[in-house]
């Protein structure tokens, strides 16, 4: 028994000497925790988002529209112009979006949803666009849609749910995790970061991850939504919203948090459709958005007027024959 001990005494003995050459150190980017970090429970949080949420009765944003198509599937990502507009927001439902001419200011794009059906006007083609707000699925793989169709699958419900984020609704569980992100440290007033001159700053920010999810059919439940918190400042950065087959559908991301009286609310949203390759990015101007005003009762009447043509996408045949395109193509060749 003494012979068979001393190899392995023997081994034990090199090891201080061998892990001297068979390590490697590299460096990497140090990280640091935020100055401050909040500990808070699930039902505080929840109250938070519900409070946030009810507070905003109606708002009038005026907003700096970007979109964006492609992605990692096609190895390039392409941005449109900014245009600038409004958006109209009526709690729980309601909302209406005006895109104008850059320079000229006159309407672009008009939309109104009731949370049920949309209407979409584009005066300069004489053409409307009705539907049901439930988005249709992704095209086939290798379809590649022009910024134009990508847009009209975008549904107002999309836009509402990213900029008003529900509360815990009737019929849902819900659970917490936490995890981190990594972030570069704020500069100061001089603009220099904080850290030292020559290499970013990075703070590792601790957050609350809450899962919204059905209520279990039998053992399964679906996750509906995942709402990220920071807790820097417990305000929402991120929301990622599920389809029916457990697939992200849509990102949300909120940055640059304004004031508006009691209501804590992004100046910064950027909507992601992964599945459509579909990026939309809203800026809002802090100084000309209000926020709980009177509205004058008919800002989301939207009549289509009988000179338009009507594009129901909705209807399989109507939605394929784009009926906008060939009436924007009719005056021109009637010039002829």
């Amino acid at each position: 028994m003494r012979f068979n001990r001393l190899p392995a005494a023997g081994l034990l003995a090199l090891i201080p000497a061998l892990t001297g050459c068979l390590t490697h150190t590299r460096t990497v980017l140090k990280t640091r925790p935020p100055d401050v970090v909040y500990s808070t429970s699930l039902d505080h949080l929840l109250q938070q988002v519900s409070d946030r949420y009810n507070a905003t009765r109606s708002a009038t944003l005026s907003v700096e529209i970007s979109a964006s198509t492609g992605g990692s599937r096609e190895g390039k990502v392409t941005t449109s112009l900014n245009f600038s507009g409004y958006i109209i927001l009526q709690n729980p439902d309601h909302i209406r979006v005006v895109i104008l001419v850059p320079f000229i200011g006159s309407r672009a794009m008009e939309m109104v949803s009731d949370g049920k059906a949309f209407r979409l006007l584009i005066p300069r083609q004489n053409c409307a666009i009705v539907g049901s707000d439930n988005a249709p699925p992704p095209p086939p793989p290798g379809v590649n849609e022009t910024l134009s169709e990508r847009l009209y699958r975008l549904r107002p419900a999309v836009i509402l749910d990213s900029l008003l984020i529900p509360p815990l609704g009737p019929g849902e569980d819900v659970s917490r995790t936490q995890d981190s992100r990594i972030l570069e440290a704020p500069k100061t007033k001089a603009g220099i970061f904080t850290g030292a001159a020559l290499r970013k700053e990075l703070i590792e920010e601790p957050d609350y991850d809450v899962e919204f999810l059905s209520l279990p059919q039998g053992q399964v439940a679906h996750t509906l939504r995942v709402l990220h918190i920071g807790r820097s400042n417990l305000l929402p950065y991120r929301q990622d919203i599920y389809d029916a087959d457990g697939r992200i559908e849509t990102e949300a991301f909120y940055s640059d948090y304004h004031k508006f009286g009691d209501i804590n609310f992004p100046t910064k949203i950027v909507i992601q459709r992964k599945l459509d390759d579909l990026g939309l990015t809203i800026t809002i101007s802090p100084g000309k958005t209000h926020f709980n005003q009177p509205l004058e009762g008919d800002e989301f009447d939207l009549p289509i007027p009988p000179t338009y043509a009507v594009q129901n996408m909705d209807d399989p045949v109507s939605a394929k024959s784009n009926p906008c395109a060939a009436h924007n193509v009719a005056p021109a060749a009637a010039a002829k």
